[in-house]
């Protein structure tokens, strides 16, 4: 059995996956020791050391499980587990996930490829993987007592099918998922083009991230599973703005992002600064025919959405859901609007009685990112997350394209702030406003007429009848 140093040195998160010249007989022969890892940070894409070559994604704040070949398959080893999520500075969840993370790890194969993923429980409970979208033999499909026995705790099972048709899928339970899946046990697969594809282009980047939400009280640490629509963190793989990486590509990039969607409801996720199409569901590559130009694309429960474009605007756009609370966190939902409201007699008696009293929201909610108020431990601030200029006020599903002319290829490190260069700023204006501009038309019809033909005097003559006799 290989150990898991030599594991990490031969197939490391952002290094080439384990050859199967590397692995001894016996340990190819044994169940491949599992990696692990417990960073939230967005790790390199892991480059093929073997197999058919493909252009590796990159999942956003998360990382792509190596592989061991085995007589030709690719072997993968999911532990599902408790695991520690942070996900934000100082806001730690404790979840359920795979491999020590939440979501688990992306897995990347090739059409055509023989896949064998073993699947050790090391939960409470039994579990199971549905393999989201995948043309599978039915008993591989994962669905707890209709395909097969539930994976008990403590034990491993095995998964081996085909990997038939190129696309974008994901992987969770389906296994007490009200339960499972609010804790977080979710993942991305990815299944690259063999060959050249009429319907897949070549992209220069290609992100990969699932959408996800969760209720935890203030200053606790496990979701409450039982909600059903009043999360108080929507996430992108399990992490909040400011916690979310950008998405850092260089200019002129051809770029491709794809999206999962395992919360309650749909998210209309929104681009700035350029426009892109849905090139691709979790049914498969859409025909071209059926594209069209788009800054926006909801994705709906249960939906895969890959949106591409060319990244020709210099800058840091943001990128987030377009529900306006779905960009905030900790939220309460029973918080009465006072926008308006007067407190300031009504604040001096209270303040006589409890003197940490503060007033929130007589001029909106913005004032949450200015005040300094004590929150419990453990618990991401509802507006958070500082820009060049000040406050960004956002929370929840937030993050950014940061395009930049001087980024190198395979380059996805943050360059920090864009500089506008000068003249392309918004600014305060602090001079005289100059007179607004007249139409020459102003004060006649908006289609004047061009022949005035003859004049023509018109007499109008008020009738009286009845009308003399009415009393004022």
């Amino acid at each position: 059995m290989i150990s898991r140093r030599d594991f990490f040195k031969n197939a490391g998160i952002a290094g080439a996956a384990v050859a199967a010249s590397s692995v001894s007989r016996v340990a190819m022969a044994a169940l491949p020791e599992p990696v692990i890892q417990t960073k939230a940070d967005t790790m390199p894409p892991l480059v093929p050391a073997n197999g058919r070559h493909y252009n590796a994604v990159v999942t956003l704040n998360g990382w792509t499980l190596p592989w061991r070949m085995n007589n030709g398959v690719k072997e993968f080893h999911l532990v599902a587990e408790p695991v520690v999520r942070d996900m934000c500075e100082g806001f730690k969840a404790h979840l359920w996930g795979y491999n020590g993370q939440s979501p688990g790890p992306t897995i990347e194969v090739v059409e055509g490829d023989r896949v064998r993923i073993f699947v050790t429980n090391k939960l409470p409970e039994h579990t199971s993987v549905h393999w989201h979208g995948q043309r599978l033999p039915n008993g591989m499909d994962g669905v707890t007592g209709l395909n097969q026995p539930a994976i008990q705790p403590g034990k491993t099972f095995v998964y081996e099918f085909v990997a038939r048709r190129p696309g974008t899928f994901m992987y969770h339970p389906h296994a007490d998922e009200m339960t499972q899946m609010a804790m977080g046990m979710m993942g991305f697969w990815v299944t690259h083009p063999k060959t050249r594809h009429p319907l897949i282009e070549e992209v220069d980047r290609d992100f990969v991230f699932l959408l996800n939400a969760y209720d935890v009280d203030p200053g606790s640490y496990t979701p409450k599973i039982m909600t059903m629509l009043d999360f108080n963190l929507w996430s992108w793989n399990s992490r909040v703005f400011p916690g979310i990486d950008p998405l850092v590509v260089r200019q002129n990039d051809k770029v491709r992002i794809r999206i999962g969607n395992l919360t309650m409801t749909n998210h209309p996720i929104h681009l700035h600064g350029h426009e892109f199409t849905v090139t691709g569901t979790d049914g498969g590559a859409t025909p071209k025919a059926g594209r069209w130009p788009e800054v926006t694309t909801d994705v709906a429960v249960g939906q895969m959405r890959q949106i591409e474009f060319v990244a020709n605007e210099e800058g840091d756009w943001a990128f987030h859901c377009h529900k306006a609370h779905h960009t905030m966190n900790a939220m309460g939902h029973e918080v009465p609007t006072m926008i308006g409201v007067d407190h300031r007699a009504v604040v001096k008696q209270i303040t006589s009685l409890v003197p940490e009293y503060m007033v929130m929201g007589e001029r909106g909610m913005s004032d949450m990112t200015e005040m300094e108020m004590p929150l419990p431990d453990n618990t991401a601030p509802m507006m958070t997350g500082e820009g060049p200029y000040e406050s960004v006020a956002m929370g929840g599903m937030f993050s950014m394209l940061k395009v930049r002319r001087d980024q190198k290829a395979g380059d996805y490190k943050d360059p920090g702030w864009y500089k506008q260069p000068p003249g392309t700023q918004a600014y305060e204006w602090t001079g005289s406003l100059a007179e607004p501009a007249r139409f020459k038309a102003e004060g006649r019809a908006s289609m004047p007429r061009t022949d005035k033909g003859n004049e023509v005097e018109v007499q109008i003559r008020k009738p009286m009848g009845n009308m003399g006799h009415m009393g004022h």
